[in-house]
């Protein structure tokens, strides 16, 4: 039987995924990865009352946490599939997690989990599913996979739930990484998901879904960088805090002061620490001198964006300009765009109407229809609209 390596996470997605491939008459292996020691995360070692992680205090963590192992090999066991845990921590260390830390000291707001996928599930762990026997890899993602009789591409669709569909974290994708992927839960509702886990009597059926980043399961990523850079002193590496700065309005008058730009995001308004007679928004971070450029919301829109490290899945590359509905968050409603080739090898994306929230280090994603085309990271946003005022 042609067999798989599935990313079980212990999660029901991630299960149910496993139990519809070995019903297809595939032979899974389940593979937990452990990427992240969540000893380092002190809140989310506390204990609740049933001795499981996640006191009154802490959020459960979501990230191989002995718990979330413990019901991946169960489920393994009562599909009655090998199953394996892998120690990729260095690994996702190095092409994960120091990245989303630098991209925050730098001033820009990281998207790690589409290096995961790129990086860690469909590379490294479909290298280790080939010393199995397995010559695909298939995750739980809400996305679909077709291919296109005319150019012989296979194509990255959106998932039949759009509101569960993961096809814009899954956008750096290779065609050989595409041509290994399976994706058993592109069809189904994930209500039809938990269905088909009850009826079968998977033990994470009602298990919650995280919404945060896996590996700061508090959701405080500012205190997680700075913990982050304390590790790195105390290890010689050699990371200084990160710096204070200013915060000033568009005219350039100083509101006043922040303990680094880290701690913000462009359209953030919560937690600026500036009392004004409006609401304050953050139009612009400044790296370069550490400031911080709030002012109100009608200020916030972006005609446009520059885009870098760009991936195609539906076109071998963009050759000339070609209309596009451009995500610029994975939640974030397509936006009518025209794409065009920059001699950078970047492309520089023009909206119909602007668009507010244009975050650098962010992913933008273009899709035509359900099909992703392709997509890159957010380098800068074009224009200053206050700058009429």
């Amino acid at each position: 039987m042609p067999r798989a390596a599935v990313a079980m996470s212990g999660g029901v997605d991630s299960s149910v995924a496993a139990l519809l491939l070995a019903d297809a008459g595939l032979e899974p292996v389940g593979f937990s990865m452990r990427l992240w020691d969540q000893r380092r995360n002190p809140a989310a070692c506390d204990l609740g009352p049933d001795g499981r992680a996640g006191g009154a205090a802490a959020p459960p963590a979501r990230c191989c946490s002995p718990d979330d192992l413990y019901d991946a090999r169960e489920v393994a066991a009562r599909i009655g599939i090998p199953y394996y845990v892998v120690d990729f921590q260095k690994e996702f260390e190095h092409a994960v997690v120091a990245p989303f830390v630098e991209e925050y000291r730098r001033g820009r707001t990281p998207s790690p989990c589409v290096h995961c996928n790129s990086r860690l599930k469909f590379d490294l762990l479909a290298r280790l599913g080939a010393q199995v026997g397995a010559d695909a890899v298939a995750t739980g993602h809400y996305a679909r996979i077709v291919r296109d009789a005319a150019s012989g591409r296979r194509l990255l669709v959106e998932a039949r739930d759009k509101a569960k569909d993961q096809s814009y974290f899954l956008f750096e994708l290779t065609q050989g990484q595409l041509a290994r992927a399976m994706f058993p839960l592109g069809e189904l509702t994930k209500a039809e998901v938990r269905r088909i886990a009850r009826e079968r009597g998977v033990p994470s059926a009602e298990k919650a879904e995280s919404q945060e980043i896996c590996f700061v399961p508090d959701g405080d990523y500012a205190a997680f960088v700075e913990r982050y850079a304390a590790e790195d002193a105390d290890g010689g590496r050699g990371a200084a805090p990160p710096p204070r700065g200013e915060i000033v309005d568009v005219a350039g008058r100083v509101l006043g002061t922040h303990a680094g730009i880290h701690r913000f995001t462009v359209g953030q308004r919560r937690g600026i620490g500036v009392a004004h007679s409006e609401p304050l928004y953050v139009l612009e971070i400044r790296p370069w001198d550490n400031t911080v450029v709030v002012g109100g919301r009608a200020l916030l829109g972006r005609g446009g964006c520059r885009v870098e490290r760009p991936n195609w899945i539906a076109v071998p590359e963009l050759r000339a300009p070609m209309r596009v509905e451009a995500k610029i968050r994975s939640r974030h409603a397509p936006a009518p765009a025209l794409i065009e080739p920059s001699p950078d090898g970047g492309v520089a994306v023009t909206f119909d109407e602007p668009q507010h929230g244009v975050t650098p280090g962010q992913a933008c994603v273009f899709y035509r229809g359900e099909v992703v085309v392709g997509g890159g990271w957010i380098a800068s946003a074009d224009g200053k609209p206050w700058a009429r005022y």
